[in-house]
């Protein structure tokens, strides 16, 4: 992400992944929005002005052979500028030699971050 490089981004993703994001309208209702790995890869790879830097903390693995799980606190600063911060919730499965990400949910606030 921090390259931009949409190639090896999309690399990391098994072909039929999901996102997701895990969020709270302003009415205070939970909502789940659906994103595609075609979107996400799309966003890193456009050029942009400043660095994208998603920075993951208090990273927990969970691993069952071929099945991993991997809950991290991250903060995402577009260059020195911090943006938002939140949980990511990857699932990864193996497929053949390589580790594939199956889906990543997340959610994301501005306020309650860790500095």
């Amino acid at each position: 992400m921090r390259a931009g490089d949409s190639a090896s981004v999309r690399a990391t993703f098994h072909p039929e992944a999901q996102l997701a994001t895990a969020a709270i309208s302003k009415d205070g209702t939970p909502r789940v929005d659906i994103d595609t790995v075609d979107a996400f890869v799309r966003a890193v790879g456009t050029p942009h002005n400043e660095v994208w830097d998603e920075r993951l903390s208090n990273e927990r693995v969970l691993l069952d052979g071929p099945l991993a799980v991997v809950w991290a606190d991250y903060s995402f600063y577009a260059g020195t500028r911090f943006s938002h911060c939140g949980v990511d919730a990857f699932e990864l499965a193996r497929a053949g030699a390589d580790w594939k990400i199956v889906s990543i949910v997340d959610t994301r606030r501005r306020q309650g971050c860790a500095s």
